[in-house]
């Protein structure tokens, strides 16, 4: 009964035409539950989890996620191919970004890093994990996960020496966000993204993604398993791709960690 008052209160959220929405107060994962629900799903439908108890990043790492902090995955069926489908990460960061000026009214402590996360005064607050998922009659169901850190910051101690440091929301700005409250502000703006993304393609999107990139123009290293990609960082391309010059030249990359 208690999951069904809560549930019936969320709904209640003023969500964009055509997205659904079903909470929960816990789960191991709310990318691993829209794995298991989406063959049920008629059309975009958002996860929220009240506590994630397995929460995960890029590459199986590990997500810490304390209770208050938001979790939260978006189901979509998108009709392109892969390639333009894995270009919504980006699509996915600019929600993120426009979420939190919504809410927290600031703009110029925020950036994003290439390829998924979002900075605060210069500590990560935020990351998404974009999985796809074959369905049975053909094509692809996209799943992207939200991870924000609203009120808590994560423990620190486990992170790479040169890795981003934790940051939250509460502790940066002030403001004391609950995640149903963030939820409405993502979702209006991962909407607004979405519709410009399927209406003119990746190029508007790519360029409102470079007028928030963070170390734009800077010298930044990019690590490609074992090795490491040190140059200028002069743009994304017209597939995502990380473009550096470097002393060998101009180096276009697919998949890296970046560190400043």
């Amino acid at each position: 009964m208690h999951l069904l008052r809560v549930r019936r209160q969320l709904l209640s959220i003023n969500l964009p035409d055509g997205y659904r929405l079903r909470v929960l107060d816990e789960v191991d994962s709310t990318n691993a539950e829209a794995a298991r629900i989406v063959a049920q799903l008629a059309g975009p439908e958002w996860v929220l989890a009240r506590r994630q108890t397995n929460g995960r990043g890029r590459r199986g790492r590990a997500w810490s996620d304390p209770a208050g902090n938001f979790a939260a995955s978006l189901v979509l069926f998108p009709q392109h191919p892969p390639d333009q489908i894995a270009l919504r990460s980006f699509v996915a960061a600019l929600a993120l970004f426009d979420a939190l000026v919504a809410t927290t009214g600031r703009s110029d402590t925020l950036a994003l890093k290439w390829p998924n996360d979002v900075l605060l005064n210069g500590g990560k607050v935020a990351g998404i994990l974009l999985e796809t998922t074959a369905l049975s009659g053909g094509g692809f169901a996209l799943t992207i996960g939200f991870g924000v850190n609203l009120v808590h910051t994560p423990q620190s101690s486990g992170f790479e020496a040169r890795a981003m440091p934790p940051v939250c929301v509460l502790s940066e700005t002030g403001t004391a966000l609950a995640p149903e409250e963030f939820l409405a502000a993502l979702a209006a703006a991962y909407a607004r993204h979405e519709a410009q993304f399927c209406a003119f393609g990746f190029s508007s999107i790519r360029a409102a993604w470079l007028a928030r990139a963070a170390r734009l123009g800077e010298t930044i290293t990019a690590r490609i398993g074992s090795g490491e990609i040190t140059g200028r960082f002069d743009t994304i391309d017209e597939t995502g791709h990380l473009i550096l010059t470097t002393a060998q030249g101009r180096q276009a990359i697919a998949a890296a960690d970046v560190f400043f």
